[in-house]
């Protein structure tokens, strides 16, 4: 009967052994690129924030120099004294904020030069309110290139999300302009009673642009927070906005009727223009910290957004790091199994007995003694005499 022979176990060739291992690689060169990418563009972001902050708190520290800008000038024109200590208590909180991130969003240079024109202000106190006028005109417009340097260093000006956008718009664009238009309304109005007849047409083209700056941002205000309310899933924009937006636009209509001309006359009542711009700039001291607290609050958000899209692309990317370890520690065991495995074969088919090919012959033994070697032949056995064949025929 014919046995037949075992079949001898395949051997995996180099291929088959170095192919997971090149699988493996090929898994982890794409994890590797997209946590590269992931952490990049989530550290873009996270930095385009913490930027963003810097301008909001730029911007805030301006608005009491606009504010006591405006002030100064009206008390200039009106020929009015002013002690300007609101004014230096407001020029040095904001060199305070200047100082500190100044550096970070480049206005330092800016601000510089409108601080020297401010001390200057306080230096020469013209007594001329034309120009007083002219000299304070000088100084807000530096003040409104200054908000438009912060508002684009910062990157509010690129911001991605609309509600946030519309906020900086409205916080750093439309409400300082709209704060130094009505003042300079105010204050012509002064000055138009004081100037001659043959001024008059001049005067009234001049009051008529002014009157169309103060309006336009005001509007543009509104509806810069209205669109930020409906495109807003805060629910807290809404109710913390809206109440003193609708102040302030009260307060702008108001502005609005007064500073209107009254009949073919055009004269305007400067008492009622004076006192309708102090209503409107009190309802934008409220209406401005409210914008920026929002708009900070909305960063500050998605600053912590980011950071724990970090921390999970962290743990994502240490996950992946050890399953292919996993994989790579199964795949070395495999290997040294396989390589078990052929010992055995080869050891099976030379045989259990059968010597190592490094080990030199031996004799066998008898009886647990080695066996001397014999010379060929016959064997003689001791004490006794072997016949040759010539003693055989004798």
């Amino acid at each position: 009967m014919t046995v037949p022979a075992p079949q001898a176990r395949r051997r995996p060739s180099a291929a088959g052994r170095v192919l997971p291992l090149l699988l493996l690689v090929a898994l982890l060169a794409p994890l590797a690129l997209l946590f590269a990418q992931s952490w990049r563009l989530t550290g873009d972001d996270r930095d385009l924030a913490a930027r963003e902050r810097l301008g909001v708190q730029y911007l805030r520290a301006l608005a009491p120099v606009t504010d006591a800008l405006v002030d100064a000038q009206s008390a200039a024109v009106a020929a009015r004294p002013a002690s300007g200590a609101a004014l230096t208590r407001a020029v040095e909180a904001a060199a305070s904020v200047d100082a500190r991130i100044g550096g970070e969003l480049r206005s330092q240079e800016r601000w510089a030069g409108l601080r020297a024109k401010i001390e200057a202000l306080g230096d020469r106190g013209p007594a001329d309110p034309e120009a007083a006028f002219a000299a304070y005109g000088e100084v807000t417009d530096l003040l409104l290139a200054l908000h438009r340097k912060v508002r684009e260093t910062s990157g509010l000006v690129r911001d991605p999300r609309s509600d946030s956008f519309f906020l900086q718009d409205a916080a750093g664009r439309d409400l300082p302009e709209a704060v130094v238009a009505t003042g300079r309304l105010a204050d012509l109005t002064v000055l138009a009673a004081r100037r001659p007849a043959a001024d008059r047409d001049r005067t009234a083209g001049e009051l008529a642009a002014l009157r169309v700056a103060a309006l336009a941002p005001a509007g543009d205000l509104v509806a810069d927070l209205r669109a930020a309310v409906d495109s807003s899933a805060s629910t807290d924009l809404g109710p913390n906005v809206l109440t003193p937006l609708d102040t302030y636009q009260r307060a702008v209509e108001a502005l609005a009727a007064h500073s209107a001309p009254a009949g073919r006359s055009g004269v305007v009542d400067p008492a009622q223009v004076a006192g309708a711009r102090l209503n409107a700039q009190a309802a934008a001291r409220l209406l401005q910290p409210v914008i920026l607290g929002e708009l900070d609050a909305l960063l500050a958000e998605r600053a912590d957004g980011l950071d724990r899209d970090r921390r999970l692309t962290v743990a994502a990317g240490v996950l992946a790091v050890l399953l292919c370890g996993a994989l790579g520690a199964v795949w070395l065991a495999a290997v040294r199994r396989a390589r078990r495995r052929a010992a055995e074969d080869r050891r099976e088919q030379v045989g259990p007995d059968a010597p190592a090919a490094d080990t030199p012959w031996q004799p066998p033994t008898r009886d647990g003694e080695p066996r001397q070697l014999q010379p060929a032949g016959p064997v003689r056995e001791p004490g006794r005499a072997q016949w040759g064949p010539f003693d055989a025929a004798r």
